[in-house]
């Protein structure tokens, strides 16, 4: 098979492309920018290309499919040849669907926690030794790519993106899997430069549920009312399955799972992860998993990369970042760390970042979202607004929006971490959450500087 991908350096379209040619395939792309880690990653498959840019002599009939990545634009040159050609275009999704069309296909959907959710039953599965096919939006360690496909797995699990397939199909990434089991995790808005109105976006979701295969299942988080809502009409055809937190207990700093009979400690932590834990252990279930597997699988589950994930710590701090963004996830996560070291207090740092938290009528959904919090900064960059065209917003608004007195508002991210590496940190923990890197700065580095900082 010849498959070539317009946009190959995304996240996800260079790991399906490093899946892709580890099943074999003979891959091509092509990009305007390509950056780390993508870069080093197809080149060391020798997948980078040799120039950036657009070559329509690139595109011929010989070529089975072209996947055409979101970084694209309608009027891409290749893409326009291909069109020309006749070829099969896809988007991403429409691809991982195609090639596993003849599998169990497993979808982990929602607003939060998806990838968290994904990751726990990977790891699982793998402890486990079961084959499987996954795609999944982070790197899992002990995991090569976020993408496997191959010819003998019979699962395939999924996580369930409700953003653009890509530039020509406006579909959610979610509704084009067609899952035998689904999973909800919660409903809370996001993307509206995407999904304008709420109702918009729940409805997403509901289609979701309808796309689900006959005599399949549906396991969801029952005290989430937006999905109450949207199950008041239930199918005949399919299973549900509701789930809650997983009971559970803190000590000394650590979540300790409260099984049947025995008792398992965790490296993950925070009533959110043991909401995520309890869907996985469903979703295992369904795929044949005992319970004693999963749990004595998923007690060295050290989360995925930018989920909560501890950068750095010493005896008395230490330093977690998240991908947390939107008000639910930056409450949760908040939160999270907050009770799990009640004898420790919180600096938590967030950068607004993204289409949505940057956008003015968007910003009182960020209310008390940091109140849990001993110190709040909130960071944001102009340049970021406007590279996004959005109307201009101030550290007043913002400040005013979020509340609280624990809170200060930064444009200049050198005077955020100046201010930050100046504070004490003895028994103190630190919180980065972003879906950015605060314009720059290397989060690692600035987690060392403060577990070493002597006060």
């Amino acid at each position: 098979m010849r498959v070539h991908f317009i946009a190959i350096g995304g996240a996800a379209m260079h790991n399906l492309a490093l899946a892709l040619h580890k099943k074999g395939f003979h891959i091509t792309g092509s990009d305007d920018e390509i950056f780390d880690p993508s870069k080093s990653r197809l080149e060391q498959y020798g997948l980078l290309p040799e120039k950036w840019g657009w070559f329509p002599d690139k595109i011929t009939s010989d070529i089975d499919a072209i996947i055409l990545g979101m970084h694209a634009r309608i009027d891409n040159p290749e893409l326009l040849k291909a069109k020309e050609l006749g070829l099969k275009i896809y988007s991403y999704p429409e691809y991982i669907y195609e090639q596993t069309k003849d599998k169990t296909r497993v979808v982990i959907g929602g607003s939060h926690g998806k990838t968290t959710t994904t990751s726990m039953i990977m790891h699982v599965l793998k402890c486990n030794n079961i084959d499987f096919d996954y795609m999944v939006g982070a790197q899992i360690e002990g995991f090569d790519t976020m993408v496997k496909l191959s010819e003998d797995a019979k699962i395939a699990v999924f996580e369930g993106d409700e953003y653009l397939a890509s530039p020509i199909d406006p579909r959610p990434k979610f509704h084009l899997y067609h899952p035998h089991i689904a999973l909800l995790t919660g409903i809370a808005w996001d993307h509206i430069n995407v999904f304008p109105t709420f109702d918009n976006y729940v409805e997403q979701f509901e289609i979701f549920t309808d796309l689900i295969q006959k005599d399949g299942s549906l396991i969801y988080f029952e005290k989430d009312e937006h999905i109450q809502t949207i199950l008041k009409n239930k199918r005949e055809d399919i299973t549900y399955i509701p789930y809650n937190t997983h009971p559970f207990r803190v000590e000394n700093n650590l979540s300790i799972l409260k099984g049947k009979s025995e008792e398992y400690a965790l490296e993950i932590f925070g009533e959110h992860n043991l909401q995520n834990l309890m869907g996985a252990y469903h979703i295992c279930k369904s795929i044949g998993v005992s319970d004693l597997d999963f749990y004595s699988s998923i007690q060295n589950f050290s989360g995925a990369a930018r989920r909560l994930q501890k950068l750095d710590e010493n005896d008395t701090c230490s330093v977690f970042q998240d991908f947390a963004h939107s008000p639910s996830k930056l409450q949760a996560t908040t939160q999270a760390v907050k009770k799990q070291y009640q004898n420790r207090k919180l600096i938590a740092c967030m950068e607004l970042h993204t289409f949505s938290s940057l956008k003015k009528e968007f910003l009182p959904h960020y209310k008390d979202t940091m109140c849990t919090a001993d110190q709040a900064f909130v960071y944001f960059d102009p340049k970021t607004i406007a590279h996004k065209k959005l109307e201009p917003i101030t550290k007043e608004q913002v400040a005013e929006a979020f509340g609280g007195d624990n809170l200060k508002v930064y444009t200049d991210s050198d005077l955020l971490i100046s201010d930050l590496l100046a504070m004490n940190f003895t028994n103190t923990n630190v919180l980065l959450m972003s879906s950015g890197n605060f314009t720059g700065v290397d989060l690692k580095l600035l987690a060392s500087k403060i577990t070493k900082k002597k006060d």
